[in-house]
């Protein structure tokens, strides 16, 4: 039985079954910033031929006995503040000590692989990015989900409709990919030298690790939480428009 149809967009089937994150991460198919293309569009943009791959979803999900959680069964509240006990949590935590571990290793072995200078460029750059992006969704974006979710009428917001910061954060989290695929491409997919010192590996494991998780962060706000708090706010306002 066929679960997943070529046409299907990315977004939507790793929304529908997590697991298959890591087939995606693994292929290099673009699931959170890329979510809206189809499994074909995708599929072409990297080079794999799409039925192959659709293949390899199908095969994994038959054996997937792992139970999920669907992240399109939580409410809106539920779902944001599984986002920022998860994903936010964990860059909160991971963002200072992965500052310190490129600047660490550039300093050490910048001499003998100058790309590390770019590396901690990079990444400082990017955690800086984040660290406003991430007081932008839980002190604004994320309190207005939760509000429109509660209230029993149309919010009426300082800022306006919810589109408004949402396409703000889509766009950040856009320029946040292109850091992503930077890094990724200075350290030669995460894979150490042979000389690498203990550091140098652990630093390539915990950006893999970065990477991962940052791929499933933005899926679940670009492909699940934003389109479902937006469709809320046009019902909404549909039906106190009548």
């Amino acid at each position: 039985m066929t679960i997943f149809q070529i046409h299907d967009t990315v977004g939507a089937i790793v929304r529908d079954r997590p697991s298959l994150s890591r087939l995606f991460e693994q292929a290099k198919v673009d699931y959170c910033c890329g979510g809206k293309k189809t499994l074909e569009e995708a599929c072409r943009q990297v080079g794999i031929d799409p039925q192959g791959f659709l293949a390899q979803l199908e095969a994994s999900t038959a054996s997937d006995e792992e139970p999920e959680v669907n992240v399109a069964t939580l409410s809106l509240t539920e779902l944001a503040d599984r986002i920022e006990q998860t994903h936010h949590a964990y860059l909160h935590s991971e963002l200072p000590r992965l500052e310190k571990m490129t600047a660490k290793v550039a300093a050490v072995h910048g001499d003998k692989e100058p790309r590390l200078h770019q590396i901690k460029a990079v990444f400082l750059a990017l955690s800086q990015e984040l660290a406003t992006h991430l007081m932008k969704e839980e002190q604004i974006l994320f309190p207005m989900i939760r509000q429109l979710e509660s209230s029993e009428t149309l919010c009426l917001f300082q800022s306006g409709i919810l589109a408004n910061p949402v396409r703000c954060m889509e766009f950040e989290h856009e320029e946040a990919g292109i850091a992503l695929a930077q890094l990724r491409q200075l350290t030669d997919d995460f894979t150490p030298p042979n000389w690498a010192c203990n550091t140098y590996r652990a630093m390539l494991d915990a950006l893999a690790n970065f990477e991962q998780d940052m791929h499933q962060h933005i899926h679940k706000e670009n492909n699940v939480l934003f389109p479902r708090a937006m469709e809320m706010e046009q019902q909404k306002a549909r039906q106190f428009s009548v």
